[in-house]
């Protein structure tokens, strides 16, 4: 996922494109391509990151292009066109490596329909992290960390979530905000 706008972050430079020692999104792309794991990578973009978009095409990137509307509505688009289980990734994971998506892999459960890795709220404050959005999971409150696996063809009008705690900096770190991008440094 690679469309957003980034607003949090407050910065005139798209937020993908911020560098960890190269863009971030760059990151992400190589942590998946190094895995093994897929036949294909695409970046969902949208009018809203343009140079993000050029700069993951000139990549080699596979690109889909949507409304840049909201997350779930763009997100919604690319799966619409995915006939095969997919993992979905946001593009600020500066820390994602090809060993932690493989271990994701392994991890995942064939059996759900949409499995998102969280991690644990006493994770995230050990790091000095925070993120938005909070579950419930195996009775400890976590966060989403970006990161789930989706079967498209599974999906009906109530999908059941599985939650999987995976507690790692790797996935953990989200760049949001310039507090998050300032933990780099320590990273």
């Amino acid at each position: 996922m690679a469309g957003g706008k980034g607003s949090r972050m407050d910065s005139k430079e798209e937020k993908l494109l911020l560098k960890y020692k190269k863009p971030v999104v760059l990151h992400v792309v190589d942590a998946l391509r190094q895995s093994g794991c897929f036949s294909r990578i695409v970046a969902v973009t949208s009018k809203n990151s343009p140079k993000t978009q050029t700069a993951l095409s000139e990549y080699g990137v596979e690109i889909i292009d949507t409304s840049g509307t909201d997350y779930v509505t763009d997100l919604n688009l690319a799966l619409s066109g995915i006939d095969d289980v997919a993992m979905v990734v946001s593009g600020d994971l500066p820390l994602l490596d090809a060993d932690i998506v493989q271990k994701m892999i392994m991890q995942h459960k064939k059996d759900s329909t949409w499995q998102s890795f969280v991690v644990t709220k006493n994770f995230l404050e050990s790091q000095n992290m925070a993120a938005e959005f909070s579950v419930e999971c195996d009775g400890q409150e976590c966060y989403y960390t970006g990161i789930s696996v989706v079967n498209p063809k599974m999906i009906t009008a109530h999908v059941k979530e599985t939650c999987t705690i995976l507690d790692d900096k790797r996935i953990a770190m989200n760049l949001n905000t310039k507090y998050d991008y300032s933990l780099l440094k320590n990273a």
